[in-house]
């Protein structure tokens, strides 16, 4: 049985976990990881694991940068583009403010 993630779960929408304003740097990278590797109800998805490793580096999270430097070399531009104007989405929404 799979244990439940409820900092994901006010965010369910069609059953996908996404992120929320809640979530600290270290919860967005975990999200990241689930899209990146297609675990936890998540799709395999590089464009929003991009996405949300961004926005967990945005947070403060040193590991999502890695992790976003690594998946962008095996990106293809447009799909990094889409990732980048994906994230600022969140943020002009509000859901995610840069790191201090």
């Amino acid at each position: 049985m799979q244990e439940a993630m409820p900092e994901f779960e006010t965010a369910d929408v069609a059953g996908l976990p996404l992120p929320t304003a809640e979530m600290d740097g270290d919860a967005l990278f975990r999200l990241g990881m689930m899209y990146s590797s297609g675990s936890g109800g998540c799709p395999m998805d590089r464009v929003s694991a991009h996405m949300i490793f961004n926005l967990a580096a945005m947070k403060g999270s040193m590991e999502a940068r890695v992790y976003r430097r690594e998946m962008s070399a095996e990106m293809e531009r447009e799909e990094i583009a889409e990732a980048q104007a994906a994230a600022r989405r969140y943020v002009d929404a509000g859901v995610v403010k840069f790191a201090a």
